[in-house]
C-alpha cells in the first residue's frame, strides 16, 4: 500500500474518530432523579419502582398499571434508598437534566402531587419539563426562575400528596418527563367549572401529558438519544387527524421541533397532527388552503386510526368509532380544547 494510500486511510480515520467525538460531545446530561444506583446497575424496575398498594411493582410504572388497567400513571414512582429510623426516606431528590425551575408547590395539600417542583428544558430540543412529585421538603433558598445543573438538588424524598395518604412505607418519588399543551390552561380551567382554584398555572397536572421516564432513560443509556427530539421521531402514530383552522396552537411555537415543514406566510389553513398511544401531539404539519378543502372548520376529522395502537391500553380514549366513523375519544378531545381553546 503506497503512502498516499496510508495518509488518505489515515486522514478519514481521524475524521470519523473527530465525528463520533463530535456527536458523543452533543449527547445531553441525564441523571437518575435519586441516589438509588439500581437502575444504573442495571436491576429489573420490580427491584427500585414502588407499588402503589397492591404490592404489585409495576403498578409504580408508567400508563395503565392501576385499577385492572384503567387509571393512567403519567410518570414512575421510585421507591427509596435510605430511611432513617423513623423510617422516612433520605434520598435527595436530583434534576434530571439542566434546567430552569418553573413552578414550586410548597404546600402539601394543594395538590395530588403533594409538595412538588417543575423544571423546564430550554437547552432541550424539543424543551421538555420534568416533575419532581410528593417531596418531604424543597431545597432551601429554591426558587422559580433559577437554572439548575443536572444532579442539583431540588429536595428531600417523602409521601407528602394532597386528599389522600401516602403511608411512610410507601414514600417515594414520583417523576415525569414530558410537554406542556398550553400556556393558556388557565381559561381551559375556567370553562370547565372545577368548582377550585388552580393553584399552579399551567403547571397543573392536567395541563402535563408525560412520556415514559423509563423508556427515556433506557434509550439514553443505550446510546439511541443525543438530542430529546430523537425519543420524539421515534413514536408511532394512534390517530392522526387534520384540522381547518387559522390558529396556530402556543405548543407549536414553544416545541417547532415537532413541526414537519414550513407554510409561506398567510398561507396555513390547517394542520395534520399525529397523536402517539397517550395523546401526546407528536407531529404537525401545517396544510395549505387546498388541503383542507372540504374540512368543516374547527371540527377535526380523524384521517388514520391504528386502532390496536390506539387500544394498547385502556386507560385513554382517543378514538371511538359511531357508525362505522371515527371520531375523537374523551381524552382526545380535551387535549383538542386546550390546544385550541375549543369550547
Amino acid at each position: 500500500m503506497s503512502g498516499r494510500t496510508w495518509q488518505l486511510m489515515a486522514g478519514w480515520l481521524a475524521l470519523l474518530l473527530f465525528c463520533g467525538t463530535a456527536r458523543a460531545a452533543e449527547r445531553f446530561q441525564l441523571v437518575w432523579p435519586t441516589p438509588s444506583t439500581a437502575w444504573s446497575d442495571g436491576k429489573p424496575p420490580a427491584q427500585w419502582l414502588q407499588h402503589a398498594g397492591s404490592g404489585d411493582p409495576d403498578s409504580g410504572g408508567f400508563g395503565g398499571v392501576r385499577s385492572g388497567g384503567g387509571h393512567f400513571h403519567e410518570g414512575i414512582d421510585i421507591r427509596p434508598a435510605g430511611r432513617d429510623r423513623r423510617g422516612e426516606p433520605t434520598d435527595d431528590v436530583m434534576a434530571a437534566m439542566p434546567g430552569v425551575v418553573r413552578h414550586i408547590s410548597a404546600s402539601a395539600g394543594e395538590s395530588s402531587y403533594g409538595r412538588y417542583v417543575v423544571l423546564e428544558h430550554p437547552t432541550m430540543t424539543p424543551a421538555v419539563y420534568t416533575l419532581y412529585a410528593h417531596l418531604a421538603r424543597i431545597a432551601p433558598g429554591l426558587k422559580i426562575g433559577d437554572t439548575v445543573t443536572a444532579g442539583q438538588v431540588l429536595g428531600r424524598m417523602g409521601h407528602s400528596s394532597g386528599g389522600y395518604m401516602i403511608p411512610t412505607d410507601r414514600s417515594h418519588l414520583h417523576f415525569e418527563i414530558g410537554v406542556a399543551v398550553t400556556r393558556n390552561f388557565q381559561a381551559w380551567y375556567d370553562r370547565r367549572k372545577f368548582g377550585s382554584r388552580n393553584e399552579h398555572g399551567m403547571w397543573n397536572g392536567m395541563n402535563l401529558m408525560g412520556v415514559n421516564p423509563l423508556q427515556f432513560f433506557n434509550e439514553w443509556r443505550a446510546g439511541k438519544l443525543e438530542r430529546v427530539q430523537d425519543f420524539f421521531e421515534r413514536m408511532e402514530p394512534a390517530v392522526r387527524l387534520r384540522i381547518a383552522t387559522l390558529r396556530t396552537p402556543d405548543f407549536v411555537t414553544r416545541y417547532p421541533s415537532l413541526v414537519t415543514r414550513t407554510v409561506p406566510m398567510g398561507q396555513l389553513a390547517g394542520w395534520e397532527i399525529k397523536f402517539n398511544w397517550t395523546g401526546i401531539p407528536f407531529s404537525w404539519t401545517p396544510l395549505t388552503a387546498i388541503e383542507v378543502a372540504g374540512l368543516p372548520p374547527e371540527k377535526p376529522r380523524l384521517v388514520d386510526v391504528d386502532a390496536a395502537l390506539e387500544r394498547r391500553e385502556r386507560s385513554k380514549s382517543l378514538a371511538v368509532q359511531k357508525r362505522g366513523v371515527w371520531t375523537p375519544g374523551k381524552d382526545l378531545e380535551i387535549v383538542l380544547q386546550q390546544l385550541f381553546g375549543m369550547p
